[in-house]
C-alpha cells in the first residue's frame, strides 16, 4: 500500500474516533452528566470537553447538584462528584451537593479558590485525593457523620479553612490531607 494513502488513511481515522468523545453524555441545567455505564441510570457530575481545562471556569457561582436529574425522559440518580469536575472553577462559589450523592472524587473541586461554602450531605463516604486541594475561600467545613475515608491532600492548602469538624465515623485520613491550613485554629 502507498505510504502517503496510508499515513492519509491513518489521519482519518484518528479524527473520526477523536470526534464526539466527551467528558460528559448530557447536560442538564448547566450541569455536565456521566453515565457510569450505557445501561446504568446512574451518573456523576464531571465538565465539558475532553479534558477538564477543555473550557475554562465553566462552573461559577452558585451550584446545586440534585438528586436526580432527566434526560430524553429517563431519570438518572446523581451519585458522584466526577474526578476533576469543578477543577480550577475559580468563579464557583457555592456547592450544595444532593443527598443521593456517596462520593466525591479526586481532584473534584481542586483549586476552585473563589469557592466560600459547599454543603456535604449524610449521603457522602468517602472525600478522595486532592478534592478540595487549593480553595482557599473555604473558611469552615464539616464533614458529615457519613464519611469513614478522607483522601490524601483533601484539603492541601486552604489557606482560609479556620474551622474543621471531623465525626468519629472517619477511619481514614490520608497523608498531608490539611497540610498548609495555615488558618486553621479548630479543629473538632
Amino acid at each position: 500500500m502507498n505510504p502517503k494513502l496510508l499515513k492519509s488513511l491513518l489521519a482519518i481515522v484518528c479524527l473520526l474516533c477523536s470526534i464526539g468523545v466527551y467528558a460528559h453524555d448530557f447536560i442538564v441545567g448547566g450541569i455536565y452528566y456521566k453515565k457510569y455505564s450505557s445501561n446504568s441510570n446512574n451518573v456523576y457530575v464531571t465538565y465539558r470537553g475532553n479534558y477538564y481545562d477543555s473550557y475554562n471556569n465553566e462552573y461559577t457561582g452558585s451550584i446545586v447538584i440534585p438528586d436526580s436529574v432527566t434526560y430524553q425522559g429517563v431519570t438518572y440518580s446523581v451519585t458522584s462528584i466526577g474526578p476533576e469536575a469543578f477543577c480550577d472553577c475559580t468563579g464557583l462559589t457555592q456547592v450544595t451537593i444532593g443527598s443521593s450523592v456517596t462520593s466525591i472524587w479526586d481532584y473534584a473541586f481542586y483549586n476552585c479558590t473563589g469557592l466560600t461554602e459547599v454543603t456535604i450531605p449524610n449521603s457522602v463516604t468517602s472525600i478522595g485525593d486532592d478534592a478540595f486541594q487549593g480553595c482557599s475561600g473555604l473558611t469552615e467545613i464539616t464533614i458529615p457523620d457519613s464519611v469513614t475515608k478522607i483522601g490524601g491532600y483533601a484539603f492541601y492548602k486552604c489557606t482560609g479553612l479556620t474551622e474543621v469538624t471531623i465525626p468519629n465515623s472517619v477511619t481514614e485520613i490520608g497523608s498531608c490531607a490539611f497540610i498548609n491550613c495555615t488558618g486553621l485554629t479548630t479543629v473538632n
